[in-house]
């Protein structure tokens, strides 16, 4: 694993953070199940080999980066050589004691090297600073990278909203609770 820093955003950072290249490939999907019989309704998810390999789009806007950042409650930065190289989003839900990770993303060549966890790992600090029960992830089900490096950190599977995304792509919502 490269020796990364991570730290709080700063303004010159954004432009940097939405060039980011943020689409990912996947040869996993994570497929919903819904059935429906009198009173009962049955939703399930399970995991399936796609034929081949998809690269997938990411479902937010990078751009929006440049009008949101201010008004997210976090941003945390990962450099490598003084340079950005990720970033994770922060929200908190003070009333559900909750902190939302809405966006996660890694230069393309430095992916598979520890470097979103170690931003989801500074997330967990964050929200445990602000005294916060819960981390939250939402993810695209193609996301299978994401999907399995949530379930490496002990994220479990909490929910799903379909048509989620401005793409109208489901999202799954992972959820761990923090001492």
């Amino acid at each position: 694993m490269p020796e990364i820093n991570i730290r709080p955003a700063i303004a010159t950072d954004i432009e940097t953070l939405a060039a980011l290249e943020h689409s990912y490939s996947s040869d996993h999907v994570w497929q919903m199940n819904f059935r429906s019989e009198g009173h009962t309704v049955e939703i399930t998810f399970r995991e399936a080999r796609l034929p081949r390999s998809v690269q997938v789009q990411y479902p937010n806007n990078p751009q929006r980066l440049f009008s949101d950042w201010p008004l997210l409650d976090g941003l945390l930065v990962a450099e490598l050589d003084s340079q950005p190289v990720g970033y994770i989003s922060l929200t908190m839900n003070s009333l559900l004691g909750a902190v939302r990770i809405t966006d996660l993303a890694v230069a393309r060549q430095l992916r598979r090297q520890k470097i979103g966890s170690s931003l989801v790992l500074a997330g967990q600090d964050w929200a445990m600073y602000h005294e916060m029960q819960r981390l939250l992830l939402e993810v695209q089900p193609k996301n299978y990278p994401a999907i399995q490096m949530a379930k490496k950190l002990g994220f479990e599977l909490c929910g799903y909203n379909d048509h989620y995304f401005a793409n109208h792509d489901i999202a799954l919502f992972f959820s761990k609770w923090m001492k």
